[in-house]
């Protein structure tokens, strides 16, 4: 059972083919959303400085989120499966735990970002519900960026 997805194959697109300049477009895209995400909630937070509009303690789940980014890409994926030069300080059990504790952060600052809109915003009716978008909004393209930026770069191209 574990490969019964080894025969089955994408089609092959020629007009997606980046070749070498796929760590450049997968870096490029991932600043741009990671530059969104916080340049929604800086808007939020200039539209409504006032504390009863936007709680400042909702900037909490970006911070974490951001942390999470680079606790995730800190490790290369030759580190997780045990292919690097280094063993390093603990090794390949302790790339996987940094980046089991980098995705715990990721998944933890999006799901109170979801609360912050769903719980403050959405469920008590607020008119004013752009901050709590733009802290959902801000979250989900910063995880997506770090995903791209994870795994839509390659390694080979380094060398």
């Amino acid at each position: 059972m574990s490969g019964f997805l080894d025969n089955c194959n994408w089609p092959k697109c020629d007009c997606i083919e980046l070749g070498e300049r796929r760590n450049f477009v997968a870096s490029i895209i991932s600043g741009v959303m990671f530059f969104s995400g916080w340049w929604m909630v800086i808007d939020a937070a200039a539209l409504y400085p006032n504390e009863a509009d936007f709680n400042h303690a909702f900037h909490t789940p970006g911070a974490i989120s951001t942390l999470a980014f680079f606790l995730i890409n800190s490790v290369s994926n030759g580190q997780i499966r045990g292919e690097s030069y280094t063993t390093g300080c603990l090794g390949q059990r302790g790339a996987r735990v940094w980046l089991f504790i980098g995705f715990l952060l990721a998944f933890g600052a999006l799901i109170s970002a979801a609360w912050i809109l769903f719980g403050v915003y959405v469920a008590n009716s607020v008119e004013k519900d752009w901050p709590g978008i733009a802290v959902f909004l801000q979250n989900a393209l910063i995880f997506f960026s770090a995903m791209v930026f994870k795994f839509g770069r390659t390694e080979d191209l380094w060398g």
